[in-house]
């Protein structure tokens, strides 16, 4: 398979006889944060135009069409008119934390992103506890979320901010609960390891039913995470005019928007990578010249289409259905979704245990 690991030890070997080892471990340090911000924000810029364009397509429109080849750099076009906006400075709020808070909510979003491994050798940290790095610190956003509706010193943010929080603290409860059913099922919590327990048949058919049934309660448990409809309540715009960030303008908005984006394609990384391989190819026991084929294809390509047909699912999803009350959609955690994962993890430990 093709694998990223000999470009990584190359570059290893030589910042450090360029530079020594103190400073070797500074410079790569700062080499994969460079890599990150970049790979962040052009996901970003990719998936608003494809959502763009698949919306078009449900709606029987065109969508972007105008600023280069079938409308490629309007979303660039868009990136640099929010650069280039005024930041509104609003009178009677706490400052401090108003601008403090889209710090908090990207950051969060990029420390998830870093533990993603985007293909064989190609991961900035991986754990031996990874699923738990990724559940605590993809958590961290909902701090951001209350910190931006409290400082705004407006109703229309703090009850954008109470609905989020809510929404995003009963949700992460059943999102942690089936990564924890694939946690039972391959006996670690590195998500390398997971990975390579995956060679000869992908959890999502290893697992049976109980597997299956972790996939789907964790892709709407995820999606209802990243405030995507029709879970949308905390930015409804018939209610809420933008909800906890409608004070916002400029750069601070866009962090908001950045970052929504990105826990799309983060919440589908881990759903590709926990139930379909990562970048591990399909491979069926004793079909040695099927495994050869699926093997010619690089692991970045595996990585990247499983997660993108994760987040056409959910762009699908947006799209196809009305927006849900508070009281249902609190309703369908707590009374449906999250005792259907508690029957799951007892389902699970009887296949691992038997």
């Amino acid at each position: 398979m093709y694998s990223f690991e000999e470009i990584t030890s190359w570059i290893d070997n030589l910042l450090g006889g360029w530079l020594g080892e103190p400073l070797k471990t500074i410079a790569e340090f700062i080499l994969v944060g460079l890599a990150l911000i970049a790979a962040y924000a052009v996901l970003a810029l990719i998936l608003i135009y494809a959502e763009r364009k698949i919306c078009a397509a449900f709606q029987c429109r065109i969508g972007p069409n105008r600023v280069g080849r079938w409308g490629i750099f309007q979303t660039v076009a868009d990136m640099i008119k929010i650069l280039l906006k005024e930041l509104i400075r609003l009178d009677h709020n706490d400052r401090f934390l108003f601008r403090t808070a889209p710090f908090i909510v990207v950051i969060a979003s990029m420390c998830t992103f870093a533990a993603l491994p985007f293909a064989r050798g190609l991961q900035a940290i991986d754990f031996n506890i990874g699923v738990f790095y990724l559940i605590a610190v993809s958590s961290l956003g909902v701090i951001g979320i209350l910190l931006a509706g409290w400082s705004s010193n407006s109703k229309y943010t703090m009850i954008g901010a109470m609905r989020s929080g809510a929404q995003l603290i009963s949700y992460e409860i059943s999102a942690g609960m089936s990564l924890l059913c694939v946690v039972m099922l391959a006996g670690t919590m590195q998500i390398s390891e997971i990975i390579e327990q995956q060679a000869e048949m992908w959890f999502i058919f290893k697992g049976h039913i109980p597997a299956a049934i972790a996939f789907f309660t964790y892709i709407i448990a995820g999606h209802a995470e990243t405030n995507r409809g029709p879970f949308d309540l905390p930015e409804a715009e018939s209610e809420l005019t933008a909800g906890y960030h409608t004070e916002y303008s400029g750069i601070q908005f866009g962090f908001y928007y950045l970052a929504e984006y990105l826990n799309m394609f983060i919440v589908a990384a881990i759903a590709a990578t926990m139930f379909f391989g990562g970048w591990m190819p399909l491979h069926i026991a004793g079909w040695d010249g099927f495994n050869s084929v699926m093997d010619c294809i690089p692991s970045f390509i595996w990585f990247f289409g499983k997660t993108f047909t994760c987040v056409f699912i959910a762009l699908w999803v947006r799209w196809s259905f009305p927006r849900l009350r508070i009281d249902q959609m609190l309703n369908f955690e707590w009374k449906v979704l999250m005792p259907i994962c508690l029957i799951n993890i007892i389902l699970m430990s009887l296949i691992v245990v038997l």
